[in-house]
């Protein structure tokens, strides 16, 4: 069993950043595609970025041009960079695996293993 443990997350201003960090332990992740979700209070939980094993990155629209996936197999990592944070990004954020092995589509992430969030308040 993987274990996904997400840190960074915490109090930032609107127009701020914040760096988080999903680190693995129990399974290598280097050939899974690895994503960040996130769920704001009353609502679902939303997609947000995938990186695929080939570091092929897929992005909501929301954040596109505006958050940075990317992983560092070295590390068993993954992370996510969000940059010109606004209120609307508050949420708590999840890492997760895919369930399958290998390059799949990105717009179809089938979550296998999920983290256990971390929280990202942006202040107007």
């Amino acid at each position: 069993q993987v274990q996904l443990v997400e840190s960074g997350g915490g109090l930032v201003q609107a127009g701020g950043s914040l760096r988080l960090s999903c680190a693995a332990s129990g399974r290598i992740i280097s050939n899974y595609a690895m994503a960040w979700f996130r769920q704001a209070p009353g609502k679902d939980r939303e997609f947000v970025a995938a990186i695929n094993s080939g570091d092929n990155a897929y992005y909501a629209d929301s954040v596109k041009g505006r958050f940075t996936i990317s992983r560092d197999n070295a590390k068993n990592t993954v992370y996510l960079q969000m940059n010109t944070l606004k209120p609307e990004d508050t949420a708590v954020y999840y890492c997760a695996r895919n369930r399958a092995y290998g390059l799949v589509d990105l717009r179809l992430i089938d979550v296998g293993s999920w983290g256990q969030g971390t929280q990202v308040t942006v202040s107007s």
